[in-house]
């Protein structure tokens, strides 16, 4: 499949590396585990690995399309199934990763969701996602949940964790 490229393209594409990267380079910064074990080096390695290269790869000639003979063919979005499979494994392995903080490992569920959201999005629909600020949009999710200013964590009396600062909520 070719097509022209959308307007703005060029710009979205590049923004969306950039937020992996970031992204990448947030769950690299995440502390190690007290002791050698597998999930530690799966989050210092693979997974951001993959983050990053998903980014890096979201490609609109990628997308949904119907093969010469009337076959459906799902797009890819550019992130090949070993890009994407670590992605996928993300709720299933924060289990083992009881080190880290309930608050990182809910923005990294955060960040999973975001990535693999993005490729779907080049994957079924890239004009709207590039056109509409669909893409933009995941890319602000991905860069909020990977902010390096989270939230502070301190140990509560009863041995779990407790919010050190204040929320104020509007309605």
């Amino acid at each position: 499949m070719s097509h022209e490229p959308w307007e703005g393209q060029t710009a979205v594409l590049a923004g969306a590396a950039v937020a992996g990267r970031r992204a990448a380079a947030w769950v690299r910064s995440l502390p190690a585990p007290p002791l050698p074990v597998p999930v530690g080096d799966w989050l210092a390695g693979e997974l951001p690995a993959a983050i990053e290269t998903a980014m890096a790869s979201l490609d609109p000639e990628e997308c949904d399309h119907t093969a010469p003979h009337g076959r459906a063919v799902d797009g890819t979005g550019g992130a090949d199934t070993g890009t994407v499979t670590p992605l996928a494994a993300v709720p299933v392995v924060l289990a083992e990763a009881d080190w880290l903080a309930p608050d990182q490992q809910a923005r990294l569920l955060a960040v999973a969701s975001a990535v693999t959201g993005a490729v779907r999005l080049i994957a079924h629909d890239p004009g709207t996602a590039i056109l509409h600020g669909l893409l933009a949009r995941v890319c602000a999710v991905l860069d909020h949940a990977a902010r390096p200013d989270g939230v502070a964590w301190a140990p509560a009396e009863t041995g779990g964790y407790a919010v050190a600062q204040k929320f104020e909520h509007r309605f």
